[in-house]
């Protein structure tokens, strides 16, 4: 089994955020890695993955940042693949995070999704990878579906809540 996607992040204090994006990945079942690199501690071997990335039957790269969140950045500099950053609630609540990845110069995108927002980011992944693939295509279109009727399933729920000035 081959990976479609790899999760990159700055150091295993990141995993516990992290985990929400392989969790989904293993649902949808598209093969995954998760890697430790840095773009500060290990620039040789943050460059040596994004370099060989594609060549190596990658997709999407979801890469995790906190703080000076500079490897997001710096893997996009290296490979055509799309690159899309987690910022890691660290310092300041995740926002100099935040605005580390959302900053790329142009010519050097990182999609950016929220502060801890690793299940988006995998779900988007899903959804790039869809745009080849019809079977996680398909994935995409029934997890859609389900989030639709948990909607519907917590409004009805809803209705059995009792207010004295409630009027539905």
């Amino acid at each position: 089994m081959n990976p479609k996607v790899s999760i990159i992040m700055g150091s295993t204090s990141d995993l516990p955020v992290m985990e929400a994006a392989a969790k989904f990945l293993n649902e949808m079942q598209i093969p995954f890695e998760m890697h430790a690199l840095s773009a500060h501690r290990t620039p040789e071997a943050v460059e040596k993955f994004a370099t060989e990335a594609k060549d190596r039957g990658i997709g999407v790269i979801i890469a995790a940042a906190g703080m000076a969140a500079h490897l997001p950045g710096v893997i996009a500099a290296m490979t055509p693949l799309p690159v899309i950053g987690v910022p890691i609630k660290a310092s300041l609540d995740g926002l100099d995070a935040a605005l580390a990845i959302m900053q790329m110069p142009p010519g050097i995108p990182v999609a950016t999704v929220a502060i801890n927002g690793a299940l988006n980011a995998a779900i988007l992944s899903a959804q790039i990878l869809a745009t080849a693939d019809p079977i996680i295509a398909q994935k995409m279109v029934d997890y859609k579906e389900d989030l639709k009727k948990k909607i519907v399933k917590a409004n009805e729920e809803l209705k059995g809540v009792k207010f004295e000035y409630k009027t539905n």
